[in-house]
């Protein structure tokens, strides 16, 4: 009479088994799992705008530039004429005068410093004596002269007699070199000069404007 109970439970438990079992069967299916996902890359460039030009560095080298216009060169012996204005006097046995040179030329040039100034036998010969002595005192200067313009130069002549151990000979005038110019100029004015070397005649300033 006992084993009845327990046939009914051991079919009751059979049933609820079959139906746990079936509802599993029939229950929605799991998506397989993927991993963790990566996230998506972003741009923080704005949609539909294009990344900005990269600024270069301002280059170093300065723009080239026209080179800059070239100033008046020296006034060369070719393009100038000499004379002497001979109303400065005299005193002492001297003769004071100025050296002019006129710009004969078509362009603009400049007179600077000190010319030099010998006597001379005639147009073509050689110096006779000492040079003129530079005068220190004289400022230098730039002197600008347009073509047909003069700039002139302080001279003085020491009269030959002076010195008694001159060696005497006759000059027909004067040979000029412009300031930094290896070409001369004669200008004819008659003078008796010494042949010694260490006897200084002349004196001479430096080129101003007239």
């Amino acid at each position: 009479m006992r084993s009845q109970p327990i046939k009914n439970g051991l079919v009751i438990t059979t049933a609820v088994a079959a139906a746990a079992l079936l509802l599993t069967a029939c229950g929605p299916s799991q998506p397989q799992s993927q991993g963790t996902p990566e996230p998506a890359s972003t741009s923080s460039t704005p949609s539909g705008s294009s990344a900005p030009a990269t600024s270069q560095a301002p280059s170093s080298t300065p723009p080239s530039s026209a080179p800059a216009p070239a100033g008046p060169s020296l006034c060369k012996a070719a393009n100038l004429t000499v004379s002497e204005d001979s109303t400065g006097g005299g005193a002492a046995g001297s003769v004071y005068s100025k050296l002019i040179l006129t710009n004969s030329g078509a362009e603009p040039c400049l007179l600077r410093g000190f010319p030099g100034v010998s006597l001379t036998a005639d147009a073509t010969g050689a110096p006779i004596g000492a040079p003129a002595r530079q005068d220190g005192s004289s400022p230098v200067a730039d002197v600008l002269l347009a073509p047909g313009q003069a700039g002139a130069a302080e001279m003085r002549y020491t009269q030959a007699g002076n010195y008694p151990d001159c060696t005497a000979t006759k000059a027909a005038g004067y040979r000029i070199y412009p300031p930094e110019d290896t070409a001369s100029l004669f200008l004819a004015m008659p003078r008796n000069a010494c042949t010694n070397d260490e006897i200084e005649l002349l004196t001479i300033g430096a080129f101003h404007a007239m």
